[in-house]
């Protein structure tokens, strides 16, 4: 290994905070479903509806935009008990988070809840990861609550949408790229959002730790670290080759 490797830099972990807000939020094929039924409020069929996704697709994100237009309060599954049910209507709206978390889950209280939230006519968006059947609910009621409420679920994202989100989290995090980049993680990674943020992350904090921009070599290394067996540069040559360099000073900004 040559003797000009620069040294490592302490890289913080100092995540990007989320933009939650309506602007922010990128509308497909795979998520228009679930946008439609936040922007439907306040003209629900029920008071209770449901949002389904995988983990990092988008639910938070939409319960925080419907939050934002109807005052909600927002709170964990876990934290719904006997006792705070009528503390968290008395809002008049209420986001439930992550209904499928593992953990404590009271389903006599979110029985209640739904009832309650049914007779004060409070709107309840409630957020899974999972569809009611693959809850594991033992409380019928309950179950049969939940698969009365209107639901949207969110799909993995398109070509299209997956690119849109790897540009928006680099731009959050204010990184300058090519597009060359983007295209090469689209088409390498898993069709996710949560991974297009994961990936993203990591390539953040390479790039600080080494003090040098983001080349695609840097890029396919880091893939292949994260398993993607797409790596086509050693160490040295992601970080010193001149030709390297040269390709990160003549990229384009997004």
């Amino acid at each position: 290994m040559r003797e000009n490797v620069p040294p490592k830099q302490l890289a913080f972990d100092l995540p990007a905070d989320p933009r939650y807000g309506r602007e922010d939020f990128l509308v497909g094929p795979a998520n228009e479903a679930a946008y439609a039924l936040v922007e439907a409020w306040p003209n629900w069929p029920h008071p209770v509806c449901l949002l389904t996704g995988p983990p990092g697709s988008g639910k938070s994100h939409l319960a925080s935009i419907w939050a934002t237009r109807s005052h909600a309060w927002t709170a964990q599954a876990s934290e719904i008990t006997a006792e705070t049910v009528p503390r968290f209507l008395s809002n008049g709206a209420l986001v439930v988070e992550d209904i499928d978390r593992a953990g404590p889950r009271d389903e006599a209280a979110l029985f209640h809840l739904l009832n309650l939230a049914r007779e004060r006519a409070c709107p309840v968006l409630i957020t899974s990861a999972t569809s009611v059947e693959a809850l594991g609910l033992t409380t019928a009621d309950l179950r049969s609550r939940l698969r009365l409420a209107p639901s949207a679920m969110i799909l993995p994202p398109d070509d299209a949408l997956l690119r849109a989100v790897l540009v928006k989290l680099f731009v959050d995090r204010q990184l300058v790229v090519d597009l060359a980049i983007v295209e090469a993680l689209a088409l390498r990674i898993d069709r996710s959002l949560g991974r297009a943020r994961e990936v993203v992350t990591a390539l953040d904090r390479d790039a600080l730790s080494r003090g040098r921009r983001i080349t695609k070599p840097l890029a396919l290394a880091v893939l292949e670290r994260l398993g993607y067996g797409a790596g086509e540069a050693d160490d040295d040559e992601v970080y010193d080759n001149p030709a390297a360099e040269g390709e990160a000073d003549s990229e384009a900004p997004i």
